[in-house]
């Protein structure tokens, strides 16, 4: 047999910070906050965060273990669990940027559709379930293939530092929606 190898360095970094974050929730105390509230109070570090675009409101960013190549996540400042939980201003704010990233994923990647998705609770399968935030999936057709399927391998072939400047120059090059 002749097998290539296939580098994805940064799920191992993903593997030992989920080893890390199981063993503070065993501890006496659980982390409190989540790592979105962290990209939002730290804007200096938004290149190495991967931000891709932030207004007084919320943030535009890539997701660090995406599910396909271009992945990115929004999500308000404030950091409340539930949709509801935020008054109609924040929510009319929230999709606004939803709607920044979606315009930003057509340009830069023209992608043949997108999913949208909300998980609301750890229930839903919200991985950071203190605070609500959508995911924009970039789809091509025949993207899911024998990788995900039989070897459940996702393969992204593009490096994150790559992806977010390739974001950033679509959002530096035209205009943008109400932002």
């Amino acid at each position: 047999m002749n097998h290539e190898s296939l580098w994805a360095p940064w799920r191992m970094a993903y593997l030992r910070d989920l080893e890390r974050k199981a063993a503070e929730a065993s501890g006496p105390t659980a982390p409190e906050g989540s790592f979105l509230l962290d990209y939002w109070n730290t804007p200096e570090l938004d290149e190495q965060n991967h931000v891709i675009e932030r207004n007084e409101r919320g943030m535009i960013l890539l997701n660090r273990y995406p599910y396909a190549n271009g992945h990115l996540l929004v999500a308000l400042g404030r950091a409340k669990p539930t949709l509801l939980d935020y008054t109609a201003a924040e929510r009319a704010a929230f999709w606004r940027l939803v709607e920044r990233a979606a315009e930003l994923m057509r340009r830069a990647l023209n992608p043949q559709g997108i999913n949208y998705g909300i998980n609301e609770g750890k229930a839903a399968g919200a991985g950071v379930p203190e605070h609500l935030h959508a995911h924009l999936v970039p789809r091509w057709g025949g993207d899911t293939n024998f990788m995900a399927t039989v070897g459940a391998v996702r393969v992204i072939p593009d490096a994150l530092d790559a992806m977010a400047e390739r974001y950033r120059g679509e959002g530096r090059s035209g205009e943008g929606v109400d932002r």
